[in-house]
């Protein structure tokens, strides 16, 4: 079965080589620094991207899990989203970027790329139950072609019950787990996987293949890329998780 390449850059983002097409998932590119909210936590960067945005090359589509943090969607991340790149996201993350070619999916709406790969918007929640009202909508995504693995997106969530759903409409071959149990002091639980939430995610959908992202370059990330190792051992399934050096493109099948 052909596979994918995949290129870690830093937080959340990755590109993704699938199907003759390229993605790339919550665009983050720029430099360390603070994103001062009043009222809100202070959420501060603390590493650059593997790959300067000037140097990216061309994408054909963002998958953007949500607009509102900038661990997700930096000021560099939306200068790529406002030059056209066609951009999936969540309908209230369309009608807050009011951009031209940001379509909002729906959850478990589809789409089909000219290059034949079927988008479909996967629910997702940005931490426990009841913390859209703070943190807003999120979405997950799943890639499918003909001939080709079956890819999940997790974006920013949480919950492994929607896990359950994803696995109950799809055989997902490679998943893309947004982990690092982020954590901000106004919501008392983890805004994203845990570590070993992402292990047991793993299994819920029965991947053969595991790209963990989301651990690093961030302050509020509270678990690391060793805790997430540290929990794919745990549960005996370490051979799941892909090694991603930064800015190495890096073939899974």
């Amino acid at each position: 079965m052909p596979g994918l390449a995949v290129t870690y850059l830093g937080g959340p983002t990755v590109l993704l080589d699938y199907a003759g097409v390229r993605f790339i998932t919550d665009p983050t590119f720029d430099e360390p620094r603070s994103y001062p909210d009043p009222g809100a936590t202070t959420l501060v960067k603390t590493q650059g991207p593997a790959i300067a945005l000037a140097d990216l090359g061309t994408v054909d589509v963002i998958l953007l899990s949500h607009h509102e943090h900038e661990d997700n969607l930096d000021t560099l991340g939306t200068q790529l989203v406002a030059s056209g790149v066609p951009t999936f996201t969540t309908p209230y993350a369309a009608a807050g970027l009011a951009l031209p070619r940001v379509r909002g999916l729906a959850t478990w709406e589809s789409t089909t790329h000219p290059g034949g790969v079927t988008v479909t918007a996967a629910p997702a929640l940005h931490g426990p139950p009841g913390s859209d009202d703070v943190v807003g909508p999120v979405t997950g995504f799943v890639l499918s072609s003909p001939g080709q693995p079956t890819v999940y997106v997790s974006g920013d969530n949480a919950a492994l019950d929607l896990v359950r759903e994803i696995a109950a409409r799809f055989d997902i071959d490679i998943a893309v787990l947004f982990a690092g149990a982020a954590r901000v002091p106004e919501i008392p639980a983890a805004l994203t996987l845990t570590s070993r939430d992402a292990a047991e995610a793993a299994q819920i959908l029965g991947a053969s293949r595991v790209i963990g992202v989301h651990t690093e370059d961030w302050e509020h990330f509270s678990e690391s890329r060793a805790d997430l190792e540290a929990a794919f051992t745990a549960a005996g399934i370490a051979d799941l998780l892909v090694e991603t050096p930064r800015g190495i493109s890096v073939n899974v099948d």
